[in-house]
């Protein structure tokens, strides 16, 4: 690894920046708490980040780069600190977006998430779906699910990954970590491969697709737990997602399969918090009940977001009740919660009716007093 790229990358442990962009001739950037702001007072010549770039691929990834324009890889650095990158070339040359992962396992408490979170460590077949924007948080999350089953389970698990992100060591289970590009050529083949790898959790990286999300759920149909990510908005967004990315033909016995493996989708995003500094995760979480899966099943997922908003007591839980409740809490500010509610009259409901006192909770969260709030 060049020094150069070392120093940014020990600037990048020592601020606590989730992110690191190196761009050949601009400035290094970090992301701190959401924000970015230099990290290298000069911009860096383009020659030194091809030498960055050099360092990190070996002949694999570079042959990949160099035929295809990005690579992806993860690494750790002395000390420690281990970080996922993603190399790839822009008009001025190449360019990195390196994302700083954590050091260590932390609880669900310490993220954050709801503690009802655990209960998907807890079963024993179907797909779990986590769903969110790149940066939410949702390796993470499943990272701190598998080290609760690694902990807790005399079982295989299987990951899947692009690449690799969070190392798991053997502890009460037996964990394999397979790489794409390295041990599997692609995620399809990788999951159907898996069936004779004898696991009983397997976490495929992403869905990306159709042929994926098939194979993951015929492995989740034969008695596994699989759990997997989507990037979308929404927990019924996930549904549509899935759904829409087979031929119309295939999707009614889709939707049958759907209803009868699918376990639970799992929606986040990181916000920036009102109280201190740093981010704070809104979640959305849907829990197929049987009334939920007879919907999946009649291809009705527009009916979900209700039964969502009264299932509290089967653990479900609304991205609207999430962010009123932190809002209410004084976790976030008002405004973000508005920017990023995907139903924003649910939210003033909800706002409403969590806040007796609206006006206070907006004075707290330096904003105008909400008006206009009906229950």
């Amino acid at each position: 690894m060049s020094r150069k790229l070392r120093e940014l990358l020990e600037e990048c442990v020592k601020l606590g920046a989730s992110d690191l962009h190196v761009s050949s001739d601009m400035n290094a950037y970090l992301r701190v708490w959401g924000q970015l702001v230099a990290a290298s007072p000069d911009p860096i010549p383009r020659g030194e980040v091809e030498a960055m770039v050099a360092s990190l691929l070996d002949g694999e990834r570079r042959a990949a780069f160099d035929r295809e324009g990005t690579a992806d890889l993860a690494f750790s650095i002395e000390g420690g600190d281990r970080f996922r990158c993603h190399v790839y070339r822009e008009m001025n040359g190449p360019a990195l977006a390196i994302r700083r992962l954590e050091s260590r396992f932390r609880s669900l408490a310490e993220l954050n998430l709801p503690v009802r979170l655990a209960e998907l460590a807890e079963l024993r077949d179907g797909l779990v779906l986590f769903a969110g924007p790149a940066g939410s948080g949702k390796s993470t999350t499943l990272a701190t699910l598998l080290d609760l089953i690694n902990g807790n389970r005399a079982c295989h698990i299987l990951t899947i990954e692009d690449p690799i992100e969070y190392v798991h060591g053997n502890k009460k289970g037996m964990v394999h970590q397979r790489e794409l590009g390295r041990d599997a050529p692609s995620f399809a083949e990788a999951v159907r491969s898996s069936l004779r790898e004898n696991p009983d959790v397997l976490l495929v990286g992403e869905m990306r697709d159709a042929e994926t999300m098939r194979a993951a759920i015929m492995v989740a149909e034969t008695g596994h737990l699989v759990f997997s990510t989507l990037h979308c908005g929404g927990a019924v967004g996930a549904l549509d997602r899935i759904v829409g990315a087979f031929p119309p033909g295939e999707r009614e016995s889709l939707c049958q399969q759907l209803s009868m493996t699918l376990r639970a989708v799992v929606v986040q995003r990181l916000l920036p918090r009102a109280d201190a500094p740093g981010l704070i995760p809104a979640v959305e979480m849907l829990r197929v009940t049987k009334a939920v899966a007879n919907l999946i099943r009649q291809h009705k997922s527009e009916q979900i977001y209700s039964v969502m908003e009264n299932g509290g007591e089967e653990g479900m839980l609304t991205l609207e009740q999430s962010l009123a409740d932190l809002v209410a809490g004084g976790k976030i500010r008002i405004e973000t919660a508005r920017i990023a509610a995907g139903n924003p009259q649910a939210l003033e409901r909800r706002i409403a009716s969590r806040c007796r006192n609206p006006d206070a909770i907006a004075g707290r969260n330096g904003h105008a007093p909400v008006t206009g709030l009906r229950p």
